[in-house]
Formats: structure tokens, C-alpha cells, sequence
């Protein structure tokens, strides 16, 4: 339970830690980001590491000099594409022996099947959709692989929900995160910015709900 607090803790205060990292490390900034960003995408094992939040604080951070914001998107745009290209050979090299994974300490098979139902319905709108969607972020890519959709048409769209990803959150922070009621209740914000994200999810499963219940 501790651990939980205290993760709950950073991903709530994400401007406090991340500001106290950028001071410590200063330039190393660019790389522990991208570490976080590319094992949230491309790990299956990882998908709770923060990732909306991150992006509008570190834009937020990059507004006050402490960044270069080209930089920022720029970096973080690679590990996002990196790591979902990662998690998509990852998928495809294991490929159904996935489906033998009924227990495992560190894979969610419950999110796993949820992401490949809603992948078999959507097809490839959902690795743009995905980004926006946490855990769904992580998991996208990896079934993407198992589902064997075809490389030359899964980069493409990796690339523009990258882009749209990183790019739009980056820029949110960067412009709003440091408008002084945003930037003095950010917990608040990150929070809203949680769920937000988590309404698409929420929509989906009510739909599933109402469709089983008409069905029986």
C-alpha cells in the first residue's frame, strides 16, 4: 500500500518531482523522459507509469526556459514511436503464446483481452485512438503485433498518433501549465487530465454493458 501511495504521490505531483529532476540533472532531463515514455509504450509489464500527465508538465516545465521545447517534442515523439515499435515486434514475435498467459504477476491479461476486442472491432484507427487511452496506450502496439497487422500500414498510423500525442499535450503544458489557476491547482488538472482520458474507456464499456444486457 505504501508503494501505491507513493507513486500515486508522483504521478499527483509530477511539477514538484520533475522540477527537482531537471534542477538535479539538468540536460539529463531529455533522457530520463524518454526512458519513462518509451518503456510506457513499449512495455507491456509498465503501463502505469504516468504518461498525459507527464507530457503537460514537462510542456509546462519547457515554458519556463528549464527546456527547449523543440527539443522536448521532438525527444519525446521518438521514444513514443520507439516504443511502440518495440511493443509491436515484442506482440509479433510472441505472437499466440500470449493466449497461455492466464496468471502472471507482471501481465494484465484482463486489459490485454479488453485491447484486443476493441482492436479486432476498430482495426487501425485504433493505434491513433489508443494514445490517448492509458493502459490501452500500452497494450495497442503488443496486440497489434500478436493480430499480425500488416508493418507497412501500422507505422504510418503509429507515427501520426505519436505526433498527435506528444505534440498536443506537450504544447497544452507549454502554453497553459503555468497560467497561474491551472499552475496552482495542477493536481486538480492532472487529475482532469486522467480522466479525460479515461471517458473513452469508460463510453466503451457502458456500450458493452448495454449491448450484452439487449442481448440476453
Amino acid at each position: 500500500m505504501e508503494l501505491i501511495a507513493q507513486f500515486i504521490d508522483i504521478v499527483l505531483h509530477l511539477d514538484k518531482y520533475l522540477a527537482v529532476v531537471l534542477a538535479d540533472y539538468g540536460n539529463w532531463i531529455y533522457a530520463i523522459l524518454f526512458l519513462i515514455i518509451f518503456c510506457e509504450t513499449g512495455l507491456v509489464v509498465t503501463p502505469f507509469l504516468p504518461g498525459d500527465s507527464l507530457l503537460f508538465v514537462a510542456g509546462a516545465l519547457a515554458a519556463t526556459g528549464g527546456m527547449d521545447i523543440t527539443i522536448l517534442i521532438s525527444t519525446l515523439f521518438v521514444a513514443a514511436v520507439l516504443g511502440d515499435n518495440t511493443n509491436y515486434w515484442i506482440g509479433r514475435s510472441v505472437g499466440h503464446r500470449v493466449f497461455r498467459w492466464e496468471q502472471s504477476r507482471f501481465f494484465n491479461r484482463a486489459a490485454f483481452d479488453k485491447t484486443h476486442s476493441y482492436f479486432e472491432s476498430h482495426g487501425g484507427k485504433t493505434i491513433i485512438i489508443a494514445r490517448f487511452l492509458p493502459i490501452f496506450r500500452t497494450f495497442t502496439p503488443f496486440v497489434a503485433g500478436v493480430a499480425k497487422m500488416t508493418y507497412s500500414r501500422f507505422l504510418p498510423l503509429d507515427i501520426a498518433g505519436g505526433a498527435i500525442w506528444i505534440g498536443s499535450l506537450c504544447l497544452a503544458g507549454y502554453w497553459f501549465g503555468n497560467i497561474p489557476f491551472i499552475k496552482n491547482n495542477l493536481s486538480f488538472v492532472i487529475l482532469g487530465i486522467i480522466a479525460i482520458s479515461l471517458v473513452p474507456i469508460a463510453i466503451g464499456w457502458l456500450r458493452h454493458r448495454r449491448t450484452a444486457s439487449q442481448a440476453g
